[in-house]
């Protein structure tokens, strides 16, 4: 089973990419974040097309700079909106959803971006991943479970293409990152490190200062998952070519590959980047800040 998370960055704006990509990568499951489109504004936009892919749809959106959903072919069962003991900005936002998909508790998830450490958003976020932690710890021990989604948090130093353009930034702060790790001490493990524990790998790269060809990015969308998931894992990559061209997401989707893979064990990022020194976290640009986003993210 195949199973993706993609911040689309706008699904009315990434519509054909979004469709493209479906048809060349053929997720079972797909969690999309950052859809800014209410339920029934999806249900039009997307309906026809998926239907005739074979997926069922989930989604949970306002209309806003938020939104997230679920499609998939492998079922949808016992669908929930919202995180539960979602703290609220000040009311709960549409940032999460859950679903049954082939025997897993699988969650689309759009963390708060924080936006600076002094912001009350910043206080939000972190009590958000609280009520998410707890959510997580009362779900991992019956198990199978996946956590995936635009986190918001680049988990170690190695995750950002240069700590130094970070300073006093969001994203890389040590509660966020301590926040993350609860959700690894309740039972979650990170497939991508568990795979590729030392490539530099990014999901992210801000469209400003051709950040994306000098591969200047972030590691923020992650793939979280119980032990019996992890175990099952036989590919976990980053499609950079959905990030090329024009007109895409400033994300690439993660794909996890349970089971079998189809196209091999082909990761980390695939293509890998092109550029000599891709990988490198030198240089003082700002580029990358955690920043990068409007106030409503």
């Amino acid at each position: 089973m195949r199973i993706a998370t993609w911040n689309i960055n706008s699904a009315k704006a990434r519509q054909a990419r979004l469709i493209e990509w479906l048809d060349r990568a053929s997720p079972d499951v797909l969690c999309l974040q950052e859809t800014k489109l209410s339920d029934d504004a999806f249900l039009e936009l997307f309906d026809e097309d998926l239907f005739r892919r074979g997926y069922r749809v989930a989604h949970h959106g306002d209309g806003r700079w938020n939104g997230v959903a679920i499609l998939s072919r492998a079922g949808l069962e016992d669908v929930q909106r919202g995180l539960p003991g979602d703290p609220g900005f000040p009311e709960p936002e549409p940032r999460a959803i859950a679903a049954t998909c082939g025997g897993i508790r699988v969650w689309s998830l759009y963390v708060p971006n924080g936006r600076t450490v002094d912001d009350p958003h910043y206080t939000y976020k972190l009590a958000w991943l609280a009520a998410l932690r707890e959510v997580v710890h009362a779900l991992a021990p019956a198990g199978p479970v996946m956590t995936l989604g635009d986190f918001n948090i680049a988990p170690t130093d190695a995750d950002v293409w240069d700590i130094a353009a970070f300073d006093g930034a969001t994203h890389v702060t040590e509660p966020e990152r301590a926040a993350l790790g609860a959700l690894h001490d309740v039972g979650l493990v990170d497939l991508m490190r568990a795979r590729w524990p030392a490539e530099t790998v990014y999901t992210y790269w801000d469209y400003r200062q051709l950040c994306f060809p000098k591969n200047y990015g972030m590691r923020i969308d992650l793939a979280l998952a119980t032990a019996d998931v992890a175990t099952r894992a036989r590919a976990v990559w980053v499609d950079r070519a959905a990030r090329k061209g024009t007109g895409t997401s400033d994300h690439a989707p993660v794909v996890v590959d349970l089971d079998e893979a189809p196209d091999g064990d082909i990761g980390p990022m695939v293509p890998p980047p092109s550029a000599r020194g891709a990988g490198s976290r030198g240089g003082s640009s700002r580029a990358g800040s955690g920043t990068r986003r409007g106030a409503g993210a």
